[in-house]
């Protein structure tokens, strides 16, 4: 991943997403917001206990931030996660929050696309073809529930992409060191058991390449950070890490 920064915000950026026509996206660090403590400083949850008044101005930050990479106005459209299999189809009338969604797709341009998170993946799906894109939030729930595969199915119901078209890539998020799943018998279905690294403890990453593999995604088509969360407390909020902690915002913006 390539690291960017503007002013006071850093972000990272794919390469499997990097320089394509109308198209931007952005994993926003912690950095350059204004909320304090444990949730500094650039938080964009409401739900956590942060000022509420702060998260608003990180918000707008990153609005600002994202304006600048394209040639005219944007809407910012974010869910707010629920660790169900639900996507919203937005467009420039939707509200900036839809609640209840764990993801969010599009193919009007003018519309950026955000999904929060902290541990949790947040995978951006960009269909080159048809110009269409989306942002799915996916914590161990939303793998168990396979929401990388509703994704591609209603990305193809919608706006005709083919599964061997999409482009896919992964944020940072928990890694295989740290995603401990004690009562894993109860939580996973046991065709997830072999990918365990050790007793306990699972590769997500490897779990949703495979789901997307399997959804028709072409292996050279996805991208995965593989930069973990909680071992990186200066870049990254953690849950598993700190409890008490903010949430991250993961953007795609189409033009």
């Amino acid at each position: 991943m390539q690291r960017r920064k503007d002013k006071n915000l850093e972000w990272l950026e794919f390469e499997l997403l990097s320089d394509l026509p109308g198209v931007r996206h952005a994993v926003f660090l912690r950095h350059g917001g204004c909320s304090k403590g444990c949730y500094a400083s650039l938080n964009t949850s409401f739900q956590v206990g942060d000022d509420d008044n702060a998260v608003r101005e990180n918000i707008e930050r990153i609005k600002i931030q994202l304006q600048h990479q394209i040639p005219h106005r944007i809407h910012l459209v974010y869910g707010r996660a629920t660790d169900s299999q639900a996507i919203a189809s937005v467009d420039l009338q939707s509200p900036e929050e839809v609640i209840g969604f764990d993801g969010v797709m599009t193919a009007t341009p003018g519309l950026s696309l955000m999904m929060r998170h902290a541990d949790c993946q947040v995978a951006l799906f960009y269909d080159p073809k048809n110009h269409a894109a989306a942002a799915i939030h996916a914590g161990w729930r939303g793998n168990v529930a396979n929401i990388y595969q509703e994704a591609v199915q209603k990305m193809q119901q919608a706006y005709g992409s083919h599964p061997t078209e999409l482009l896919v890539c992964i944020s940072p998020s928990l890694g295989p060191d740290e995603a401990e799943f004690s009562r894993y018998h109860i939580e996973w279905p046991e065709d997830f058991w072999p990918f365990q690294v050790r007793t306990t403890y699972f590769d997500l990453w490897s779990i949703s390449e495979y789901q997307l593999q399997a959804a028709g995604v072409l292996p050279h088509h996805i991208e995965i950070a593989r930069l973990s969360t909680y071992s990186n407390p200066y870049d990254f909020y953690s849950y598993r890490r700190d409890k008490m902690t903010g949430r991250h915002a993961t953007c795609i913006t189409l033009f």
